[in-house]
């Protein structure tokens, strides 16, 4: 009997990619294969050695622009938890297609690749230090609303395999969940989007004003369904907090607290545009529309909480006609974030079922907590709509730079960013545990690279290039002040969320300082 090879592709890299020229060069410059031919009498090294391939191609095709802007030529990952699930998910869909078809020669090949696939996401878990909560305050958890939302949810068709935590707004897995298993499915009737009050009296009567949007609709529409005793999802409503405390409710202690930072000027600017935004609205919808739009109901403060209800528990989804909506999802809500979660891909309705399903990403064993993403976010951006800072390393934090371009355009900038330097892979004289790409730029701003003769002329570049950056960030880092240290724990919530967060801006530009000074220490050598 002929000898038989199976063949496992992965998608290759296509124009339509806005990354491609570079994962193109990366591809190239690699060798990296997209088509892996599996002979059914491999070995257990060999399987090992083909799986290291395939990863290796995986994660170059899930490669983002930040991961894109920190990889270095001989870095070849992982990049980051997301990059990896993504990757592992990748090429377990492949194996798992394969398996359907396959013949009894080939099986045992396959179950070894999946199960190393398997083995490795479950690692993904174990070795990250990124697997942890938004803090919650417990004094304002409910567990009976809690699991009344969980019976109302599955009385109007959703289906869970998740249970309400112990404690805090967090759901745990009711029995052990697999890779591909589905931990929640909500039917679309129970989403809501615009869809819900399209030709309602409101709806009729605003939905042809220039300053209205159909995600404004739906603000204003959830600030009055909120208050409806006969409302559908009265319970689901019942059970959200009278206080988001995210950082669109900071207090002016906090917002003193974060300056010197550039999240400081950020938060001034949505609270700027949520004010003009309701100044807009009223008092106009008051005196045009005094039948729909009551002023008890539609205050300031009720205007700030949708908002930060939209902001924090909104969803894209891509309903069963093919539209692009923001939704409200009760019980989905209660899932709260990782940087490692186990549910990455939720955004598009089942056209069969007519449902949004959640399935894992990475294998959650039962009463362990299921984690959700919620986008690839910096903590600037999750505390300012989310109200948290996650733990762990956050590949999506860093500073920006801008710099004029190389041919002096000075109306043209060359962006750049930095982060902690112990993600780097890289500490030696090659980029010092800086970026690549910024010390290229600067080693090119300073001194043209074709004039460099001699190794001492390469010295005192590099020297310049360490010493303009330390120009940059010792001024950060003066005017970002000592450490608060334990007095965190006597502050106000948002308080406390700012002085973490300045604790985490210092941590990035002390890492950037500490290794500025490294690298001239070791051009003195």
């Amino acid at each position: 009997m002929a000898q038989e090879d199976l063949r496992i592709c992965l998608p290759p890299l296509t124009q339509d990619d806005q990354f491609y020229t570079e994962k193109k060069r990366l591809s190239d410059s690699r060798g990296l294969r997209y088509e892996f031919m599996l002979p059914v009498s491999l070995s257990s090294d060999e399987i090992v050695e083909i799986f290291n391939q395939m990863i290796q191609t995986a994660r170059l095709i899930h490669m983002d622009e930040i991961e894109l802007y920190f990889v270095e030529d001989e870095e070849f990952g992982p990049f980051s938890p997301r990059n990896e699930i993504g990757s592992l998910n990748l090429i377990l869909r492949k194996i798992d297609c394969l398996l359907r078809t396959a013949s009894q020669q080939a099986i045992q090949v396959l179950q070894d690749l999946r199960s190393m696939t398997v083995l490795k996401l479950n690692s993904v878990g174990t070795n990250s230090e990124a697997v942890d909560q938004m803090v919650i305050d417990e004094s304002l958890n409910n567990m009976e609303e809690d699991n009344t939302l969980l019976s109302w949810a599955e009385n109007n068709g959703v289906r869970s395999r998740l249970n309400i935590a112990r404690a805090g707004r967090g759901l745990i897995a009711s029995d052990n969940l697999s890779v591909g298993d589905v931990a929640l499915e909500i039917p679309e009737s129970l989403i809501i989007s615009e869809d819900l009050i399209v030709g309602s009296d409101m709806y009729n009567a605003i939905k042809d004003l220039e300053i209205m949007t159909s995600d404004t609709i739906l603000t204003l529409w959830t600030m009055q369904e909120r208050f409806k005793p006969d409302s559908k999802f009265k319970i689901y409503f019942d059970t959200l907090p009278d206080n988001f405390f995210t950082g669109l409710s900071f207090g002016i202690e906090a917002l003193a607290a974060l300056e010197g930072t550039l999240l400081f000027e950020e938060l001034m600017q949505y609270k700027e545009h949520l004010r003009q935004q309701y100044d807009m609205l009223f008092p106009m919808l008051f005196s045009d529309y005094p039948d729909i739009f009551k002023k008890e109901i539609y205050t300031w403060d009720r205007f700030l909480w949708a908002c930060e209800l939209f902001y924090s528990n909104s969803m894209k989804v891509v309903f069963s006609d093919g539209k692009l909506k923001t939704c409200l999802l009760p019980v989905a809500g209660l899932l709260n974030y990782s940087l490692c979660p186990h549910i990455f891909h939720y955004g598009r309705v089942d056209p069969t079922t007519r449902s949004l399903k959640f399935p894992l990403s990475r294998p959650c064993e039962s009463g362990q907590q299921c984690y959700l993403s919620y986008g690839s976010y910096s903590s600037s951006h999750l505390l300012t709509f989310y109200g948290f800072i996650p733990k762990g390393y956050n590949y999506y934090d860093f500073i920006p730079l801008d710099f004029d371009a190389a041919d002096g355009d000075s109306s043209a900038k060359s962006q750049h960013m930095v982060r902690r330097t112990q993600l780097s892979k890289s500490n030696g004289s090659h980029t010092y545990g800086l970026p690549y790409k910024l010390i290229v730029h600067l080693r090119n701003a300073l001194s043209c690279a074709d004039l460099m003769d001699s190794a001492s002329d390469g010295k005192e570049t590099d020297r310049e290039v360490l010493e303009a950056i330390l120009s940059i960030f010792n001024p950060m880092l003066e005017e970002l002040g000592p450490s608060d240290g334990p007095a965190w724990e006597n502050s106000s919530w948002d308080v406390k969320l700012a002085l973490e967060f300045k604790e985490l801006q210092r941590i990035i530009i002390s890492s950037v300082v500490a290794s500025c000074n490294s690298g001239l220490e070791l051009l003195q050598l």
